[in-house]
């Protein structure tokens, strides 16, 4: 009988030992930019308004700078878009993870057929 397999990598960075920042928060991000609003992203993922916000201000306060500019509703009505560092952090993550994804795609034929 033939198993299948599958080799899996996912890329997450800890802050003290505590994750940080990952495949979840980067769509996140993704959505807030596609979207600009907090609680189109969250709906669009599937997620509670209160998550997506707990996770933006988790990102905005244990990263060197925000992530993610909030404003608050009103006549023209609310929003959220990344700022500066929080496009630089999502292209980099973007980058950083399709040279992993690559890298392990180039390898996984040989690494598979070893087990």
């Amino acid at each position: 009988m033939s198993a299948t397999k599958e080799l899996k990598v996912r890329c997450w960075i800890d802050i003290d030992g505590k994750k940080f920042f990952g495949p979840g928060r980067a769509q996140l991000l993704i959505l807030i930019e596609k979207n600009g609003s907090l609680s189109k992203a969250a709906k669009e993922m599937g997620m509670s308004y209160r998550k997506a916000w707990a996770m933006v201000e988790d990102m905005n306060q244990r990263g060197q700078q925000p992530y993610v500019e909030l404003h608050k509703g009103g006549t023209q009505g609310g929003g959220a878009e990344l700022t500066e560092t929080g496009k630089k952090v999502l292209a980099t993550f973007q980058k950083m993870n399709d040279t992993i994804t690559k890298t392990v795609q180039e390898h996984t034929d040989e690494m598979l057929g070893l087990i």
